[in-house]
């Protein structure tokens, strides 16, 4: 039997006719997502005209329209592809004493479709932080990655990736571990997600020397400069800012 077409918009009967993600929802139950910085109003020299959506699978992609005041008082119309998806919390885990901190490596296709060897990257634990605060989701993150459960964290700075394309902020945490609950070589990951993640202890200074060359990852980066400039490694950090 052949499925009847409704002729003004040529979809099939029966079928909603609206975009997925827009006026209908999409995978995710989600509906207008166009409507994302059409109210931003917190710089005067910015303003929004349009935004359109432009994929709407897992994560979101966007174009938005918008008209920029320059220093010169001049105004010009640009346009801007952003993808969110979503905001995601990252965590360091130090040994003060023995001067080793706790990593991952698990294989990441975007790296390696990007020339990365091997695809297969070290990492501080991190992931998005779905419908959880940025500490809770620290702590899950922690214990799906590493197997360990994490005591007491310090929230060490909040960045934004990569500012020019993608939406997202990075909460980064740090935290002290004990090296007698975990196992250094073990792997762990939510199997249903395809996580494969195997636990990597390193010496700090050892860390450091292989920034640039096999921990390539930016905010394992900055996590380990932060413990070595400011935090748990720094000389006399520490001691200066318990007095």
């Amino acid at each position: 039997m052949e499925q009847e077409i409704d002729a003004p918009t040529g979809v099939p009967s029966g079928v909603p006719s609206g975009v997925p993600g827009v006026d209908i929802p999409d995978r995710r139950g989600r509906t207008g997502l166009d409507r994302a910085g059409r109210d931003l109003d917190r710089n005067p020299r910015v303003v929004v005209t349009d935004v359109r959506l432009l994929t709407s699978n897992w994560f979101v992609t966007r174009a938005t329209t918008l008209e920029l005041q320059h220093s010169d008082g001049s105004w010009s119309t640009q346009e801007r592809e952003t993808y969110d998806r979503g905001d995601g919390a990252c965590i360091l885990l130090y040994d003060e004493g023995a001067r080793t901190v706790l990593l991952t490596r698990q294989f990441r296709y975007p790296a390696y479709v990007n020339e990365h060897p091997d695809g297969m990257l070290i990492e501080a634990a991190a992931g998005l932080l779905d419908a959880d605060e940025p500490e809770a989701a620290i702590r899950r993150e922690t214990e799906e990655e590493l197997g360990h459960r994490v005591g007491p964290v310090e929230h060490v700075f909040d960045v934004y990736m990569s500012p020019g394309s993608v939406t997202e902020r990075l909460h980064c945490f740090a935290a002290p571990y004990d090296r007698t609950s975990v196992i250094a070589g073990s792997r762990h990951g939510v199997a249903a997600e395809g996580e494969d993640t195997e636990v990597v202890e390193l010496d700090i200074d050892d860390a450091l020397a292989r920034i640039g060359v096999d921990i390539v990852d930016a905010k394992t980066i900055m996590l380990l400069q932060w413990a070595a400039l400011r935090g748990p490694f720094a000389t006399g950090a520490r001691a200066e800012a318990a007095e």
